[in-house]
């Protein structure tokens, strides 16, 4: 698989004090073809994925997951403390000084800074100069226009309040505006640029197309009444349905699920027919996808998967969420490294190297100290090398598979419109569901079940509440970086308890604050409630 990347070259050399220019782009001699035109638009799209997907960047992925019920980093022995800042995430004690949240800040309004870019130089251009239809270029506009929305949505889902800012460095110092207003911003620039956008198709793939647009839309009106203060659950559905019925198109002809449980996330995975928008990485390209060094264990795991990369022990599952899947589902057999491990296709056990060094190495479903003789549930700051269930439902192929790390980053697929079309169902219906909603679930959920198990697994209008809803969709969309803003929508955020984390009952902890150092850099900006 490839990916067409945008490379901006400018060569300087230098004899003495003069300096001579071998080639040099700038934006009044770059725009002259439609492929430079998209080629611009992609650049925003190499930087997202430092701040959406899991990257080693301490962005979005990372808050989104680690603040919620499901995945935590709990210092390891003497590994992973990290000034206690997975720690302070998974307690909600956070401050305004976080180092990883300034970051967060920093590249999502870095990405934002290149889509506003993009666009002023591509809605400069002449399209009967270069040979470009007019429409074309309309629908190159709008794709960069559409990537600004989805930055915004994201923006807005973790500060709330904060800036419009359309033009680079313009104003110099913007102020913060309300979280209604920004939503309505958000939409306004999707309902004008929506219809313009091709298609999903192959030669689409990580790119605006009108099924992730559509996406988007049906994202943005399930949380509204979080994010705005008015319910839309009608026009939720509405989006949902485009991209159900096909009306934004698809990889393969028909939107369909994946019968595969590993098929949206496998080294294939571009060829799933449920997934709608993705980030295309390739290690024939030299550029794969990074998640491996934070939910792999140490090099003693190489052995177990047959590859060539490592990880720093990191992410574990937290015992309540393993314990929320059946023995029976598929998922929890097949989305998960647990208990013993061996070497790839053998009985040759992996060892340990940390508190097991030389014992095999068998992942357990708790995070405590047991070479201590500590029982019960333990803590953040107890866990030892064997700690938690382990990530596996990303999947690299082997070493000597011709596809190995050519895997894609999955953003969304047609599950989540099955899910947010369900959910709205049921809030209009006064948190009850109905039959269409029951299917909608069971039509995900019938694919982790043997047919002998599925008659006592499937979901109908008494079993399938609200609660259950929120408990299937963590089962199903688990590592996708969607958790806290699912719990937030839910009313759980701050109100439930799961494993080490009591409930802060703070409202305020919805939002995150404003770093510190943007504060300062910014005298415009104001802070949330509930941070100093």
């Amino acid at each position: 698989m490839s990916f067409a990347i945008a490379v901006l070259l400018l060569t300087i050399g230098c004899t003495d004090l003069e300096e001579t220019t071998y080639s040099e782009l700038s934006a009044s001699n770059f725009y002259k073809t439609e492929l430079e035109l998209i080629q611009a638009n992609l650049r925003p799209f190499t930087h997202m994925q430092a701040w959406l997907a899991w990257s080693g960047q301490s962005a979005y992925y990372y808050h989104n997951e680690l603040s919620a019920d499901q995945t935590a980093w709990p210092q390891k022995g003497r590994h992973a403390y990290d000034n206690g800042d997975h720690i302070r995430q998974h307690y909600h004690t956070w401050t305004q000084e976080e180092g990883r949240l300034n970051n967060a800040w920093r590249l999502m309004w870095t990405g934002l800074g290149y889509v506003n870019t993009a666009i002023e130089n591509i809605e400069a251009v002449d399209p009967e100069s270069i040979g470009v239809e007019p429409e074309r270029l309309a629908s190159i506009v709008a794709e960069a226009k559409v990537l600004r929305a989805y930055h915004y949505m994201k923006i807005m889902d973790m500060w709330g309040n904060v800036p419009i800012v359309t033009q680079v460095g313009i104003p110099t110092d913007p102020v913060t505006v309300p979280r209604n207003e920004v939503f309505a911003f958000i939409e306004q620039e999707m309902l004008e640029n929506v219809e313009k956008l091709q298609p999903l198709s192959p030669t689409l793939i990580g790119r605006m197309s009108r099924a992730v647009g559509y996406s988007i839309l049906s994202e943005l009106y399930l949380n509204a009444e979080i994010w705005s203060g008015t319910p839309r659950w009608d026009d939720a559905i509405e989006y949902a349905d485009k991209v159900i019925d096909g009306e934004g198109g698809s990889l393969t002809g028909t939107m369909e699920l994946d019968l595969d449980p590993l098929g949206p996330y496998n080294n294939t995975n571009e060829d799933s027919p449920e997934n709608i928008f993705q980030f295309p990485f390739s290690k024939v390209n030299d550029f794969p996808y990074d998640w491996r060094s934070f939910y792999m264990g140490f090099s003693n795991m190489k052995a177990a998967l047959n590859v060539d990369f490592s990880g720093n022990n990191a992410f574990v599952v937290i015992p309540t969420a393993f314990d929320a899947y059946k023995e029976n589902d598929i998922r929890k057999q097949e989305w998960f490294l647990f208990g013993p491990q061996y070497e790839k296709g053998t009985t040759i056990p992996i060892l340990g190297s940390e508190e097991y060094g030389g014992q095999p190495l068998i992942y357990v479903n708790n995070i405590r100290k047991n070479t201590q003789g500590e029982t019960g549930e333990g803590s953040m700051t107890n866990g030892e090398e064997n700690s938690g269930a382990r990530f596996h439902k990303y999947r690299s192929g082997e070493i000597d598979d011709p596809n190995y790390l050519e895997g894609d980053y999955v953003i969304y697929r047609l599950t989540e419109l099955l899910f947010n079309k369900a959910e709205a169902i049921m809030r209009k219906n006064g948190g009850v569901a109905n039959q269409e909603a029951v299917d909608l679930i069971n039509q995900s959920k019938v694919r982790y079940f043997t047919a002998a198990d599925w008659p006592t697994e499937m979901y109908n209008t008494s079993t399938l509440t609200m609660d259950e809803l929120l408990a299937e969709r963590g089962r199903e969309f688990i590592f996708e970086g969607m958790r806290r803003t699912d719990l937030i929508r839910f009313g759980k955020f701050t109100t439930s308890a799961w494993w080490d984390h009591t409930p802060s009952n703070d409202i305020n902890r919805t939002l995150y604050p404003i770093p510190l150092r943007q504060l300062q850099a910014n005298p415009n900006l104001v802070q949330n409630p509930g941070y100093n």
